[in-house]
């Protein structure tokens, strides 16, 4: 392709990107709401979701109250939730729930307000607020909801919330395990096993309370050592109870040969 052309090609782009921005420049200053109307539809339903969002938010205080209110309010919300601003998508869509009770978009309109918050939802290590107003807004919608066309789709966003939290509350515990405060790692460590008891991270939040329990064992004074030394045997008999085939058998039977060496300097 020759250098001419190329720049031909990109003259005759910016040209027609100049002009069909001013097109759309004219129809926002519009006063034609009918010309808006138009063209916000076909800005949505050719995916150009920014612009008809521009064009919805003048057009729905305008409609409020005609036949058309119901579409345009649903295409703005949408169009909010595609544009990826969820906070003003859940917004938007809970105005349409309120708005048009009866709609046969309510129950779209429902879901796509509730995975808002499940896409508003932050990176485990921060606070997990949102995270809970997510999965009680996608509870609620099922509950609602029980043959819905997204229960599959609800139950996972549910299942990776929750999963989140749990990560969440695992981390904190085992932190107190990487600033050697053992006691303290321990009792969220339990707290964390009864509070989630089918967590994929039970197995080694029983590890880390093992590892806890050894350092304190291990460390302790003879009045003391041998009792600690038994609790530690019946944590280690309780992990390979529940998981035959533990991810730590290696580290865990390294260290208790060494418990079962001080048990038996005990009794012998």
């Amino acid at each position: 392709m020759s250098k001419q052309f190329t720049l031909f090609l990109c003259v005759t782009f910016f040209s027609f990107f100049l002009v069909s921005c001013n097109e759309y420049q004219k129809i926002l200053n519009s006063e034609d709401n009918n010309l808006k109307y138009k063209t916000a539809e076909e800005y949505y339903n050719n995916g150009e979701y920014r612009r008809a969002n521009r064009l919805l938010e003048q057009l729905v205080p305008i409609y409020r109250g005609k036949p058309q209110a119901e579409r345009l309010v649903y295409f703005f919300a949408d169009s909010y939730f595609q544009t990826k601003n969820y906070y003003l998508a859940s917004y938007q869509f809970e105005s349409f729930i309120k708005s048009f009770p009866k709609s046969q978009k309510l129950e779209e309109a429902s879901f796509f307000a509730a995975k808002s918050h499940y896409m508003m939802s932050p990176t485990f290590s921060l606070d997990q607020e949102e995270t809970n107003t997510a999965i009680e807004k996608l509870q609620i919608f099922m509950n609602n909801y029980p043959k819905s066309k997204f229960t599959d789709e609800c139950n996972q966003l549910i299942s990776e919330l929750q999963n989140k939290i749990e990560k969440k509350e695992f981390e904190v515990a085992k932190q107190y395990f990487t600033i050697y405060d053992f006691r303290a790692a321990i009792k969220a460590l339990d707290n964390f096993v009864a509070d989630f008891v089918g967590s994929k991270f039970r197995e080694e939040a029983l590890y880390y309370k093992f590892l806890a329990s050894y350092e304190i064992a291990i460390n302790s004074i003879q009045s003391k050592k041998y009792e600690r030394l038994l609790e530690l045997k019946q944590i280690h008999n309780s992990i390979v109870r529940y998981y035959p085939e533990t991810l730590f058998e290696e580290d865990l039977t390294k260290k208790m040969n060494s418990v079962d060496k001080e048990i038996n300097n005990f009794t012998n």
